[in-house]
């Protein structure tokens, strides 16, 4: 769990927000050290795991083939294009573009 929020302080828009307000050495080092602590952290947690016997030893996982069904969500999916397509039609229809051009 830590590590994914670790992870989370790490990805690039944060970074360059650090680099904006503390300067370039410092993000470097928040980026070493949030990383180190998310692969830190994930190293705990997987030892933790198997200490306490929490690994599954075998999958009872079952493979499904994949086909095309014809079922409600089919039918959904129909309809929602239907009325996306009636939107993005409105959208262009009543003056979008230039109201996007003026933002």
């Amino acid at each position: 769990m830590m590590a994914f929020i670790f992870a989370d302080l790490i990805v690039l828009p944060v970074l360059n927000i650090y680099r904006k307000y503390y300067g370039g050495r410092m993000s470097l080092f928040l980026l070493a050290t949030f990383y180190v602590a998310m692969a830190a952290a994930g190293l705990i947690v997987e030892l933790l795991f198997r200490l306490f016997g929490l690994v599954p030893e075998g999958r009872h996982a079952r493979v499904v083939e994949a086909s095309i069904q014809l079922n409600y969500t089919t039918l959904l999916n129909v309809v929602f294009l239907a009325l996306a397509a009636v939107l993005v039609w409105r959208f262009l229809k009543t003056g979008g573009p230039e109201m996007l051009k003026e933002m």
